[in-house]
């Protein structure tokens, strides 16, 4: 690759002990596309490793216990057969130069029933998400969830921290907790879908206290330097809502600069915005004043404004999710400046290889040419 010292994107990257050749990170992005018992496969194999070259590579969202599964065909990390099949994924993008973390998720209240033996899906409270999900039988709409009780939550948090230690058993790099996007972490954050009233509810120190729990036992675990997290502080994901995500997240993370983390990982809004009181329009920039160690933005980046966040240092690097779905080879385009694939909408989620390792890199397309 040409190392063009004058592209950010291009420059080499200490992740706190972990050495990046790059500032292209690969985002997390659910494919459907896992074996029978939510297995990870040869195929998945092949298509992470088609894209080793990014700086990191974050996994698909991977459940960390049964409960924590929301939708088809998505890969788990509780099982010894899911362990066995991320080996398989983990040894292709290391002998193919790369590195990965595993996302560690639990979609609690955006699930349904049948995935759970016909019982409904678990909540901070009993309240039901907006919207409907994607399911083997087309959408369908949401639930309302049974709320835990207080004595079920460590029991939540044990899961984490024992599905972080399969993810380094796997052969994983790191594990990112997904704590955006409307799953069961930023259920515990945001007051809009936390109405409880013992010590995990109430106060933003209280509904807090979940995602500082499982941090901790991840940390513990595996090595905070190994440890990341996701969130989406101005998100709006299936009706999520926070009354003051401002003042939530600034809590937040002034808490987690006392962890020594891999990384946060920042998603800028998905919708507008604008009209909501106390919702940030630029996330990642505002908390770049609050949060001290390495940041990853996402959302809506292309080469040339990645570049600016990056001289800007508004971030030190760069996910990207749809770009890298459809160009395996994303930082040696970048590195050219070449013309890049466009996604595939509606191959994004289950079927086989089309729309998943068929996309061409440069190479495989300058030879269909000759």
């Amino acid at each position: 690759m040409n190392k063009n010292s004058q592209n950010p994107l291009l420059a080499e990257y200490n992740l706190n002990g972990l050495e990046l050749p790059n500032r292209v990170i690969m985002a997390p992005l659910t494919r459907s596309r896992a074996g029978k018992g939510n297995v990870p496969t040869e195929l998945n194999a092949k298509y992470y490793r088609q894209r080793a070259s990014a700086g990191l590579i974050i996994s698909e969202g991977t459940q960390i216990s049964p409960q924590g599964v929301g939708y088809p065909d998505t890969p788990g990390i509780y099982s010894d057969d899911q362990i066995k099949g991320w080996k398989k994924v983990t040894k292709a993008v290391h002998e193919a130069g790369g590195r990965i973390f595993a996302q560690l998720w639990h979609v609690g209240r955006v699930s349904l029933p049948r995935y759970h033996d016909g019982k409904k899906p678990v909540a901070p409270s009993a309240l039901k998400a907006e919207g409907q999900i994607f399911t083997s039988d087309g959408m369908q709409d949401l639930v309302t969830p049974r709320a835990l009780e207080t004595d079920e939550i460590p029991g939540i948090v044990d899961d984490y921290r024992q599905a972080a230690r399969n993810a380094i058993a796997a052969g994983f790099d790191g594990v990112e907790i997904h704590g955006a996007n409307g799953y069961l972490i930023e259920q515990f954050i945001k007051d809009g879908a936390n109405k409880r009233d013992d010590r995990y509810g109430g106060s933003v120190e209280n509904c807090s206290r979940f995602v500082l729990e499982v941090l901790t036992a991840v940390s513990d675990e595996i090595g905070s330097e190994k440890t990341g997290i996701r969130f989406s502080p101005s998100g709006t994901s299936k009706g999520i809502s926070d009354s003051n995500p401002k003042h939530t997240y600034t809590y937040l993370m002034y808490k987690l600069n006392d962890f020594d983390l891999a990384y946060i990982h920042l998603m800028e809004p998905q919708s507008d915005v604008s009209n909501k009181q106390n919702h940030l329009r630029n996330v990642t920039a505002f908390y770049r004043e609050v949060y001290e160690g390495t940041i990853i933005t996402n959302v809506g980046y292309d080469r040339q404004s990645g570049i600016e966040a990056l001289e800007n240092k508004t971030a030190d690097l760069i996910a990207y999710g749809k770009l890298f779905l459809a160009n395996p080879d994303l930082p040696e385009r970048f590195a050219q400046d070449a013309e890049l694939n466009d996604p595939n909408s509606q191959t994004f989620y289950g079927g086989g290889e089309e729309g998943y390792t068929d996309y061409p890199s440069m190479e495989e397309e300058q030879e269909n040419v000759a």
